[in-house]
């Protein structure tokens, strides 16, 4: 398997029992490219950590702005790979029972879940978070350390922003389970419909 180009057509077994159809494929792409484009900020975090901890026990010299640099740029990476985890299916799972239903069963958990709990939640998270972030952009917000980081808004956006690609793989799933359950919207297989604009399986 290569990661050019990249796919949601990667992800595990469980993931791919659900058909995918056009918006679906494409919408699982965008999530896909963009988790495995900021799966890089990881090498960035070990940078920045190894950095800080060479600043302060070899030459003595601890840095706040480093520290602070490296939560921050440990939980941008974790919030916008969330929804290429969704997109993978290889979130944790708490559903102990899911695995003994038959696949129609899993759909129809899967699509009332996602409707009725996962989208609303993440409606009002993400309502609560723009505001939180703009707060953070008009008032110029920094660290309250002397020597710590300015523009804090860039990264309280990332808030906001991961739970948004959260929200677009959520809704992709959906859209699948609405595909294997009521054969609508259609289903599509990927690389192989000429019109379907999507890429082949890698």
């Amino acid at each position: 398997m290569t990661d050019k180009p990249v796919s949601p057509a990667a992800a595990t077994p469980a993931a791919n029992a659900l058909p995918y159809n056009r918006l679906s494929w494409r919408l699982d792409t965008f999530v896909a490219g963009v988790g495995r484009l900021c799966s890089w900020l990881w090498l960035a975090v070990l940078a920045v950590v190894l950095s800080n901890v060479f600043s302060r026990f070899v030459m003595n010299e601890g840095s706040i702005a480093l520290e602070e640099l490296s939560w921050h740029l440990f939980g941008a990476a974790m919030m916008l790979t969330l929804g290429y985890a969704v997109v993978r299916d290889d979130h944790v799972r708490v559903d102990v029972l899911r695995e003994k239903f038959s696949l129609k069963a899993q759909g129809w958990i899967e699509l009332v879940a996602i409707v009725l709990l996962a989208l609303p939640i993440l409606y009002l998270m993400i309502d609560a978070l723009v505001p939180y972030a703009y707060k953070a952009y008009t008032f110029s917000e920094r660290s309250q350390a002397p020597s710590g980081l300015s523009h804090r808004f860039i990264f309280k956006s990332v808030l906001p922003l991961g739970l948004m690609l959260v929200a677009v793989a959520l809704f992709s799933r959906g859209l699948r389970c609405a595909t294997f359950l009521f054969r609508f919207p259609r289903q599509i297989q990927p690389g192989t419909d000429e019109h379907d604009g999507a890429h082949p399986h890698p």
